[in-house]
Order: C-alpha cells, then sequence, then structure tokens
C-alpha cells in the first residue's frame, strides 16, 4: 500500500530545500548590488562584509538565533517556557531543514544593513551589529509574527485586537526590519565625508558601477521566488484517508503571479516617477522601484487578488524615489544604498495594504487593518530601540567610523589591506622577507619543475640573448653613432571612441610603436552635468585615450597627421597633439633561455 503522507512529506520536504538554496542565490545578488553604488576603492569592503553575514551569521543564528524566536513567542503568548524545547532543533535531524530554511530569511535581513552603512563604518563594528541582528533582534521579531508569539492570533496583541497579524514572506519581518536597521545605522555613523556641503545640502557620491547594481537587482529578483513561492512551503496535501495526493498548484500560482506582477510594475511606477522629475529614466531607480515592489507585495502574495498586487506594486516603486529623496534631503541621512525606500518603508505600505485587496476578504476588516497597523508599529520600535543598543555599545567597544585617513584611501586599503582592482601588480618582487621564485638576471641557475617531483629541466636565464651585443637588434642611437636617425615622441589625447580609426591611420603611415593609456583630463570640451539618484553633479575632467608613438624612421608629422586624420569629429574636445624631442633611446635586450647541460651529459 501506498504511504500518500510519506510521499508528500518528502516532496515537500525537497521543495523546501531547492527553495532555500534559491535564496541563499540572494547574497552574490546583494553583494553585486551594494558593491555597484560604491566607489571602487571600497567594493571589496562591501562584498567581504556580505559573505561575513552569510558565515557568521548562520552559526550565531544556528546557535542561538532560532532558540530565541521560541522563547520570544512563549514569552508574549502564554505558553509556558522552555529552554530545551525552544533548543531542541539543534539536535534534531527532523529539524534540521525547517532551521536551514529560517536561516536564509534571518541572512537576507542582516545583509540589507550592509547597503545603508557603506563606504565608513568600521568592519569590527558591523560584525558586532550583525551578530546582534542574527541572535536577537531579528529572531525576536520572528517569534512574534511567525511562532504564535506576541503578534499572532493566540499572542497577547493579537488576543486584545482579535486578529493575528498577516506578513507571508516578510515583508516586515525580514525586509522593513533591515531597512529600519538600515537607517537607524546610518543616521548613527553619520554621512560619508563630502555627502553635504556646510549648508547641509546633498552632494552627489557616485558608484562605480550601475552595470554591477542591475545585474545584483536582477539576481535578487531570480532569487526572490523562492523567497515567496517558496514559503508555501506544501506542495502536495495529502488525504490519508482517501489515499490521494492533491498538488497546490493554486497557491503556488497566485503567489508566483502576484510576485511577478508586482515586480515589473514596481520598476515601470519608478521609472515614471523619475522621468517626470529629471525628464529622464534613471535605470538605478528602476533597479530601486522593482526591489521595491517585491518588497511590498512579499507579506500580501498569497492573500491579494492579482489585480491588488500590481497597485501594492506600483505603490512601492512610485514611493521608492520620493521616500530617499526625503531621507536625503530632510533627514540629512547618507543611506547609501537606499535600503530604507526600498525594503523600510515599501515593506510596510505592502502589508498595511492586505486587508484592502485581500481575495477572500477578511470576517472584521476593521481589526485586521488594526493588526497590520499594530504590528508594523511593533516592529518598527524593536528595531529601532534594539538596533540603537547595538551600535552604542559597539561605539563604546570599537568605535564606529573608520579614520579620516582610511576613509579617504578607501575601506578595501584601510580596513583589509588589498584593492579590489588592482593596477599594477609586481610579481616578482617580496617586500615582507620571505622567499619567492624569481626570474634571475645575474646569471645564476633556476630549476624549473614540471613533473611534480623529479627536475626534468633546468634552464639558465640569461640576459645577454646568449650572444654578442653586435648580433643584438639594433638599438636607437642619438650620440651621432652609425645610426643617427633623429627619433621623436609624437603624444595624443583623443576621444576613446576614435581609438579604432587612429590605429588604421598609423597603420597606413606604417608608425613602429603604439602605446595607449585611458587617462581624463580637461582641456576645450565644455563640461557636462550628469546625475546619480537624481542628484546633480559636474563632470569637468572627461575620459580620454593617450596615445604615444616613437618614430625614427618615417617623419613624425606624418604620424601626428594620421592621428589627427582619425580623431577629429569637428566638436570641442577631439584632443590635442604633441611633437616631443627624444633625447635617448635604447632598446632593451631580449631575453632567452638558454638550456643547460645536465651532468656527464
Amino acid at each position: 500500500m501506498v504511504d500518500v503522507a510519506s510521499i508528500a512529506s518528502g516532496v515537500n520536504t525537497v521543495w523546501v530545500l531547492i527553495v532555500t538554496f534559491l535564496i541563499f542565490f540572494m547574497q552574490p545578488g546583494f553583494a553585486l548590488l551594494e558593491a555597484g553604488q560604491v566607489r571602487a576603492k571600497n567594493a571589496g569592503n562591501v562584498v567581504m562584509k556580505n559573505m561575513m553575514d552569510w558565515a557568521l551569521g548562520v552559526l550565531v543564528y544556528f546557535l542561538v538565533g532560532a532558540g530565541i524566536a521560541s522563547v520570544a513567542a512563549m514569552l508574549t503568548s502564554g505558553q509556558a517556557l522552555s529552554f530545551a524545547s525552544a533548543f531542541s532543533y539543534i539536535s534534531s535531524s527532523g529539524s534540521w531543514v525547517s532551521w536551514l530554511f529560517g536561516a536564509v530569511f534571518a541572512m537576507t535581513a542582516a545583509t540589507i544593513v550592509s547597503g545603508a552603512v557603506a563606504e565608513r563604518i568600521k568592519f569590527s563594528a558591523y560584525v558586532f551589529m550583525a551578530i546582534c541582528l542574527t541572535a536577537i533582534i531579528y529572531p525576536v521579531i520572528q517569534g512574534f509574527a511567525w511562532s504564535g508569539g506576541l503578534l499572532a492570533g493566540s499572542g497577547f496583541l493579537g488576543q486584545i485586537i482579535g486578529a493575528g497579524y498577516e506578513d507571508f514572506a516578510g515583508a516586515t519581518v525580514v525586509h522593513m526590519l533591515g531597512g529600519i536597521a538600515g537607517l537607524v545605522a546610518a543616521y548613527m555613523v553619520g554621512p560619508r565625508r563630502g555627502r553635504f556641503d556646510s549648508e547641509g545640502n546633498p552632494r552627489p557620491i557616485p558608484g562605480h558601477s550601475v552595470v554591477f547594481a542591475v545585474i545584483g537587482t536582477l539576481i535578487l529578483a531570480f532569487g526572490w521566488y523562492g523567497f515567496n513561492v517558496g514559503t508555501q512551503a506544501s506542495v502536495l496535501t495529502a488525504n490519508v484517508d482517501a489515499g490521494t495526493l492533491t498538488f497546490n498548484g493554486g497557491a503556488l500560482g497566485r503567489v508566483a503571479l502576484n510576485t511577478t506582477l508586482a515586480m515589473g510594475i514596481g520598476a515601470v511606477g519608478s521609472t515614471i516617477v523619475t522621468t517626470m522629475q529629471e525628464g529622464k529614466p534613471d535605470p538605478l531607480f528602476a533597479a530601486n522601484g522593482l526591489l521595491a515592489g517585491l518588497v511590498a507585495i512579499t507579506g500580501a502574495c498569497a492573500h491579494v487578488t492579482w489585480w491588488g498586487a500590481l497597485i501594492i506594486g506600483l505603490v512601492g516603486g512610485v514611493q521608492t524615489p520620493i521616500v530617499y529623496r526625503w531621507v536625503v534631503e530632510s533627514l540629512k541621512i547618507d543611506d547609501v544604498c537606499g535600503v530604507f525606500a526600498v525594503h523600510g518603508s515599501a515593506g510596510a505600505i505592502g502589508t498595511i495594504l492586505i486587508p484592502v485587496f485581500a481575495a477572500s476578504g477578511y470576517a472584521n476588516f476593521g481589526s485586521q487593518l488594526a493588526m497590520q497597523i499594530a504590528g508594523v508599529i511593533v516592529i518598527a520600535i524593536w528595531t529601532i530601540v534594539t538596533t540603537a543598543i547595538a551600535l552604542k555599545i559597539a561605539d563604546g567597544i570599537w568605535g564606529l567610523r573608520v579614520e579620516e585617513h582610511e576613509e579617504e584611501i578607501g575601506l578595501d586599503r584601510g580596513e583589509h589591506g588589498i584593492e579590489a582592482y588592482p593596477e599594477f601588480v609586481d610579481e616578482g618582487v617580496v617586500t615582507d622577507g620571505g622567499e619567492r621564485n624569481q626570474a634571475r638576471t645575474d646569471g645564476g641557475e633556476h630549476e624549473v619543475r614540471t613533473d611534480g617531483g623529479e627536475v626534468m629541466d633546468t634552464t639558465e636565464i640569461r640576459t645577454d640573448g646568449g650572444r654578442d651585443v653586435e648580433e643584438q637588434e639594433r638599438e636607437l642611437r642619438t650620440d651621432g653613432g652609425e645610426d643617427d636617425s633623429e627619433i621623436k615622441l609624437v603624444m595624443a589625447y583623443i576621444r576613446p571612441d576614435r581609438l579604432g580609426e587612429v590605429k588604421k591611420s598609423l597603420a597606413e603611415v606604417g608608425a613602429p610603436s603604439l602605446t595607449v593609456t585611458n587617462v581624463s583630463g580637461r582641456g576645450s570640451q565644455p563640461s557636462t552635468t550628469e546625475q546619480w539618484r537624481g542628484e546633480e553633479y559636474v563632470v569637468d575632467l572627461h575620459q580620454k585615450v593617450k596615445i604615444e608613438c616613437v618614430v625614427a624612421d618615417i617623419p613624425a608629422a606624418d604620424v601626428a597627421d594620421a592621428i589627427r586624420e582619425g580623431a577629429k569629429t569637428g566638436e570641442p574636445g577631439d584632443g590635442k597633439v604633441f611633437i616631443i624631442d627624444v633625447e635617448e633611446a635604447s632598446r632593451f635586450a631580449p631575453v632567452r633561455l638558454v638550456p643547460r647541460r645536465s651532468e656527464g651529459g
């Protein structure tokens, strides 16, 4: 006889595992989203914080957090307090899948804070904050709302109001909590240097990659299906008496549809607002609006109609640029990634609107709406107070903010001693007294191991090419010797998009050498006004390409004319060409590997 209950349980457990892995994939989405919105010098610090959110967070949530959630539920619902019961999951293999599913929600709440305080918080203070959030701040709210505690129908507040709090997948329990914690942290740490002028007016600090931010957004959107649809944890329902299985396609379909509709219209709504305000659509705010639409529907996706999901998602998207500017311009809080507008306010609004657009309605609409408002207030107050306490403790122990010089050089170097985008690396130099295999330039011997054990080939690295200097390629001479051709350096600054044409022109005149460097500068080309999150800033250093050609056998004027022909567009900022005398030049002798005879050979 087929055990339908076991089949349903097995399928549902595998489903929970799959969506849990999908939610975990949101972590790289957050990392890219936040890294793209900070300057390059802080990108490594941002991704390091995201890794620590997960690495430390899962440990803390396993040892402490999940148990605290149960304790909070017991204390606020009249249940008998039992620490043994609260922490029983630790030794119960049957509870581990459910624990992991809860853990990825906790990690999401923790990582949201990172984007608000980017580019100036101390790593040690941030790690302490993440530990507090996964150990106490988030678990208590989890217990209040999802474990039968204070906000549940059986909880103390739920009994008073006569309704249980509705938040299906964590619009407020996870996202609003993270957004408010981020706002409090950003306020207490203070704004980045240069974010506001002497009169308090905001000055934009553009991030280094809108592309990273948008790609991160799309990864988050993909993972969000696990977040929302995965919360519908029962794929199959077993009827043991009838021996049948029922597929819960309707419930899954509603959540998936509402999530998708809110996501799309959130991006559209935000884009419409920024286009009306700034005259042009803003890709970063479009990405933020998409996420805000997702946040807004997260608590409502299982409860509301499809057209209700459209309205909730639209409200979430539209409010994003408006709330962001209020935070920056009115509150003077430097929320780098706009986490309050995306996660905080959007989560609160969407969850409060659940009774308004409910598909099946509520027997007591007034009580349910009151419970939604009360729940948002409880979560907000708890988050504000506990976040402030945690940060005060961190400030007293380590201090919240990095030193001014560390902020100036970037947290990658100041906090971690690395650069996310190193330009020059000397692989043969050791400065710490350690040893490294290096190329020898003194005629010594350097053994090359190619078989993992024996020395198969031993070579001597020669700096004279293994032959006399007279046999080498000729040197460039400037001293009136045998080859006394006049040497010139032709140097030019051109538009980056004209490099291809310039290379063709140089090839036609037979230019023998070419060095290309990306630079920025200013000349006759006028400055331009650009925007970052709707805030204007002036760009007076323009991207250029620097070209250098050393010539001796062909006239330098011909090379300059070739560059000029390839680079010109007729507009200001085409560039300049310089012809410079070269007093002396020599070519490095080629290096040749000379096989060394083996002993007895």
